[in-house]
């Protein structure tokens, strides 16, 4: 079976097709336990932010699975990288900054990208004259720009 190629109406399609879950989850991230508390944690120096780890990593998997399959920037990803799969031990306090500012970083960036893609889900068609930056951008994400 061929594969359609990706292209930023496909794209768009599938964001559309996926409005409902993307909004859902972008509505768990602007809810007090999602970014508010979590940069709260990481200012009170809690173990909890490590907690946004899971939040990250459901928004990237939402991502991917717009287009399975296609892999999603490496920037982006390296930046997913480093700030998953951290596990909190009490030498972490020592270096506080280093250790857990990868987590909100990666967090940001997903929940970024996650934000555009709902504000461009919205419209009936995707932004073909005048590309806004977080239309491209998003493109970016998906390698088609």
């Amino acid at each position: 079976m061929k594969t359609e190629a990706l292209t930023p109406a496909l794209l768009h399609r599938r964001i559309v097709a996926s409005l409902p879950k993307l909004r859902g989850l972008l509505d768990e991230c602007d809810c007090h336990w999602g970014c508010e508390d979590s940069v709260y944690r990481f200012y009170h120096q809690s173990f909890k932010v490590y907690a946004l780890q899971e939040m990250t990593g459901r928004i990237v998997d939402q991502l991917q699975a717009l287009v399975p399959g296609h892999p999603l920037n490496a920037w982006f990803l390296a930046i997913i990288g480093d700030g998953t799969n951290r596990k909190f031990t009490p030498r972490v306090n020592r270096r506080w900054l280093v250790e857990t500012r990868p987590i909100l970083e990666a967090f940001f960036h997903a929940q970024y990208f996650l934000e555009v893609a709902v504000k461009y889900g919205k419209g009936r068609n995707p932004p073909l004259s005048g590309m806004p930056s977080g239309w491209a951008t998003l493109l970016y994400l998906y390698g088609i720009r």
